[in-house]
């Protein structure tokens, strides 16, 4: 999530030596760090190390982390890397012996995973946004996405705006909500991804 104010606001009180802000820090990101122990299958123990490792390159690196809000990204190649290794140094020591598969094989409960925690984030992040958004298009756009869905006549009523804005105000609206910058560095980060 580039451009996210809580990871920035997170990142820079940690660099002040914030310990909560180090520890929320761990307990947002640790889960991205085990499910990609698990896609590379390493075991406990090497799992362990390897997000300890993670931790520990953090620390020495947050001084030098140039964008604040990239700390995810950081953190899921480093995580990468780091397993990379855990499974190099595995099959170095199993000279000799059938090496394992080093493929990037994740299996249905690692991505599970990994989509639940995207979709926290971007739940997040829609989150920060909306709230960034002016009262009347937070009430309109409430309205819009009402379960069982309301008719235009009654938004047009309880908004007391003419029913002809109602679309081009929630146009105005999501185009607001698509350039708020956490939104569009998400954007940005999955049409890059894929």
């Amino acid at each position: 999530m580039r451009n996210d104010p809580q990871v920035i606001n997170l990142v820079t009180r940690a660099r002040n030596g914030d310990r909560p802000a180090w520890e929320a820090l761990v307990d947002r990101y640790s889960p991205l760090t085990w499910s990609i122990c698990r896609r590379y299958q390493l075991d406990r123990t090497d799992a362990e190390d390897v997000c300890q490792a993670v931790w520990l390159r953090l620390v020495q690196q947050l001084d030098n982390l140039r964008d604040p809000a990239a700390l995810p990204g950081w953190i899921a190649t480093t995580t990468q890397r780091e397993c990379y290794r855990a499974q190099h140094a595995r099959c170095r020591l199993a000279a000799g012996q059938q090496a394992p598969q080093t493929g990037n094989h994740p299996d249905e409960q690692t991505v599970m995973a990994e989509d639940e925690l995207l979709t926290a984030e971007r739940h997040a992040v829609l989150r920060a946004a909306f709230s960034d958004l002016p009262p009347g298009y937070q009430r309109l756009l409430a309205l819009l996405i009402a379960n069982p869905p309301l008719p235009y006549a009654e938004i047009s009523a309880r908004l007391g705006i003419p029913i002809g804005s109602i679309g081009p105000s929630r146009a105005r609206g999501l185009e607001r909500l698509r350039r708020h910058p956490a939104v569009d560095a998400l954007i940005s980060a999955e049409a890059a991804a894929s």
